[in-house]
């Protein structure tokens, strides 16, 4: 298909989405009842600007991470997200790579947990999508790049998160990830990132190395876990992190709540208030 359908594809699928599905309010003053371009560019992360020259074809070939933001924030289905790769000329996303698509439903969940931290991550445990509180409580993750956006690097090699661990804690977690990680591996084997992911990790981390070469396997990730979170501002909360697993694609969607009443509750509440200001400023 031509490139220049890639534009109008999205003005058309942007005309359609309802800004209260999104969390915006609707408001008196709107022409159209779809989203704003300020509005998918923000639910995308992109500039209005660029986002302007995409729908005018003054700006082309966007990569693929682009378009897949957008598919977000359009709430396209499967088939239509494949659509817009391949009006963008790219190649749709094979069945043998790990899927990153957030499917309508799960977007729909996201939606409704607009005040509470909650973060998706694909098979692979690479981080997809997060939404604001989520950034105020364990940091900016837009800033976050390559191994970086994957929880499994930076368990074994990077600086960990702001959840705290004792040694025991950070030994099962490991030894969960890297059991984890060979089963993705199993079931995407030619996914190139997967396979650089662990190219990486048995080259730089002599205890990845050990896991993967013992081979364990385990189930998907524990359902629900206590965590305190070191936040630089609050000080430490104590939280339910609950991860649902999405059956189909193995997308994991990790919820992060108090206990009502509680001064963790109260630390949570002030915690995403500081952090989403300081995201704006």
């Amino acid at each position: 298909m031509e490139s220049s359908a890639f534009g109008p594809a999205l003005r058309r699928w942007r005309d359609r989405v309802d800004p209260e599905t999104v969390g915006l309010p609707a408001g008196r003053r709107r022409r159209a009842a779809g989203l704003r371009r300020e509005e998918l560019a923000g639910l995308a992360g992109i500039s209005t600007d660029y986002l302007t020259r995409l729908e005018q074809g003054r700006a082309t070939s966007p990569s693929a991470q682009v378009v897949e933001a957008l598919a977000r924030g359009l709430r396209l289905s499967a088939a239509e997200r494949d659509l817009l790769h391949q009006l963008a000329g790219l190649a749709a996303p094979g069945r043998d790579l790990v899927p990153s698509h957030v499917p309508p439903s799960v977007q729909r969940l996201l939606d409704r947990l607009a005040h509470t931290p909650v973060a998706v991550y694909d098979a692979g445990m690479t981080l997809v999508v997060a939404n604001a509180p989520y950034d105020a409580l364990m940091g900016d993750t837009s800033r976050l790049t390559g191994f970086e956006r994957n929880a499994i690097w930076r368990n074994f090699l990077g600086s960990g998160s702001r959840a705290a661990q004792n040694d025991e804690e950070r030994a099962e977690l490991q030894a969960r990830m890297a059991a984890d990680l060979r089963v993705t591996a199993a079931r995407y084997p030619a996914d190139p990132g997967v396979r650089r992911l662990v190219a990486h990790l048995t080259a730089h981390s002599a205890r990845f190395r050990e896991l993967w070469d013992g081979g364990a396997l385990t189930a998907m990730p524990d359902p629900s876990r206590r965590k305190i979170v070191v936040h630089p501002v609050v000080g430490p909360i104590t939280l339910d992190c609950d991860t649902l697993v999405d059956a189909t694609d193995g997308l994991r969607i990790m919820i992060y709540t108090a206990e009502p009443g509680t001064e963790d509750a109260d630390r949570l509440a002030l915690a995403t208030v500081v952090g989403t200001q300081s995201l704006v400023d």
